[in-house]
């Protein structure tokens, strides 16, 4: 029987990067944050009809950025974009699952607890990394201000106690690299659990 992982992690804490470590070692892969991104161009009908064409880039694509301004710190606003983007995102999540063949299949998620397949999962694995190292992977990535980076790491306070309350397996990996100096060593550390920790899935 194919088994359904959860893979979700704190903001910058490296998920993508144990995705791709996963999709090495054959596992299908849903990047549910990309699907949403597909999403927002496939409803640019109704999301510009609800927050304006302003939100639109030179080149007539939804520019996230804007948008993410309009809905940034706003209940009603995020709730309203949810809407719109969440129905289509959870059907073709679903349509995902279904096509699958692998012996296991990872939905990849920031907001993993919310998607459609959260009662299914077989098991979750939890990325976490030092508050300093994501804050420099932030800075580097995202190019936002000390201030904007720190609404969103408290935004996030709460993130690991609603996993940890759930009845199904979690696997906490750390993601620490970031200095050139340890990358190398901490990169094989991460491996090493990942191995470990697929065959600790696999005997489930």
């Amino acid at each position: 029987m194919t088994k359904l992982i959860g893979l979700t992690g704190v903001y910058c804490a490296g998920k993508n990067h144990v995705a791709s470590l996963l999709e090495k070692r054959g596992f299908e892969v849903l990047d549910v944050d990309k699907l949403g991104h597909r999403v927002i161009e496939l409803e640019k009908e109704s999301i510009t009809a609800r927050f304006g064409s302003d939100i639109l880039s030179a080149g007539g694509t939804v520019d996230r950025q804007l948008l993410g301004r309009k809905v940034f710190g706003r209940p009603g606003e995020l709730a309203a974009l949810e809407g719109i983007v969440h129905p289509v995102v959870q059907k073709m999540t679903g349509e995902w699952i279904d096509r699958g063949t692998g012996k296991a299949l990872v939905i990849n998620a920031a907001l993993l607890h919310r998607s459609m397949a959260f009662a299914k999962l077989d098991g979750i694995i939890l990325v976490k990394a030092p508050f300093l190292v994501r804050l420099l992977r932030a800075r580097k990535r995202d190019r936002l201000s000390l201030k904007e980076l720190l609404t969103r790491f408290k935004s996030q306070k709460n993130f690991i106690s609603q996993y940890l309350s759930r009845k199904s397996d979690i696997h906490i990996v750390e993601n620490r690299g970031y200095c050139t100096f340890f990358s190398r060593f901490n990169q094989k550390q991460l491996e090493r659990r990942i191995d470990r920790l697929l065959l600790l899935l696999e005997k489930r």
